[in-house]
């Protein structure tokens, strides 16, 4: 298993049994930590939500909506089941991330459910690959607003917070930045969008180091069967040739329970 890490400083890969710094955690575990992941549904998000729930933790799941999608299972309130089954505290909030308003109202419930923030999981993505022929503005808008605006409204609401944990970490499920052409051209407004949220990323490492406030980026090496995935190109053809969203929760786990300082 493997899965790329971007950071201001780190470029690399990690594996499943590397060893850590241990810092103030004492040991790689969640327990008693407050995470917050965006889209948290099904897929990638509620795998993530769950292997936290695992270590003990207290998980707020925001997603847009409570509502079934006819196309794939999962909703908000299955993943909170699954995470009280894994042992974890479940806080379900419905918040669409392109309403700054609402992100602003989820995360002051998550603060006074649970008393704070530490780990911020920004993994709701918006997913179209049409080129620039057949991309219609109000969908390269969308992908704008929930690729980038929807990241930076929940950093900039849960900051205060995150600013008083003692092991502050903040990852976006966003790609390497890459110029060649070639990554670009055949789906140009989704690969902006997702590389504007690598630059969040990039930015908030350097701006947050001294708090210190932990901001890396997560991306697969190999295909998940992610949500975006499935909705796009359908289940079966993605499963043939997909690998697990517990990758991402895994790796997700490994990043956020090192030291913020390391």
């Amino acid at each position: 298993m493997s899965y790329i890490v971007i950071s201001l400083r780190v470029i690399g890969h990690l594996s499943q049994g590397e060893d850590s710094v241990v810092g103030t955690l004492g040991h790689r575990t969640l327990k008693d930590r407050v995470v917050v992941v965006t889209g948290a549904s099904r897929g990638i998000g509620a795998a993530i939500a769950v292997r936290a729930a695992a270590d003990g933790a207290a998980v707020a799941l925001l997603a847009k909506t409570q509502t079934p999608n006819p196309k794939i299972a999962g909703t908000l309130s299955e993943t909170a089941e699954a995470v009280k089954e894994a042992g974890g505290q479940a806080l379900p909030v419905v918040c669409d991330v392109r309403d700054a308003a609402a992100v602003v109202s989820a995360i002051d419930t998550v603060v006074e459910a649970f008393g704070g923030i530490d780990v911020v999981v920004n993994n709701a993505g918006a997913l179209d690959l049409r080129p620039t022929p057949t991309l219609l503005p109000k969908n390269l808008r969308r992908l704008l607003e929930v690729n980038v605006e929807g990241p930076f409204a929940v950093v900039q609401a849960a900051l205060p917070h995150l600013r008083r944990s003692d092991n502050a970490h903040v990852v976006n499920v966003s790609p390497p930045l890459s110029l060649n052409p070639g990554w670009l051209a055949p789906h140009v407004g989704h690969t902006v969008g997702k590389y504007a949220e690598s630059l969040l990323t990039l930015g908030w490492a350097e701006e947050f180091a001294s708090v210190p406030i932990a901001v890396n980026s997560l991306w697969p090496a190999t295909t998940i069967a992610s949500t975006g995935m499935l909705v796009a190109l359908g289940e079966a053809a993605v499963r043939a040739q997909a690998r697990s969203p517990q990758i991402m929760a895994d790796a997700t786990h490994a990043l956020v329970t090192r030291p913020a300082a390391a």
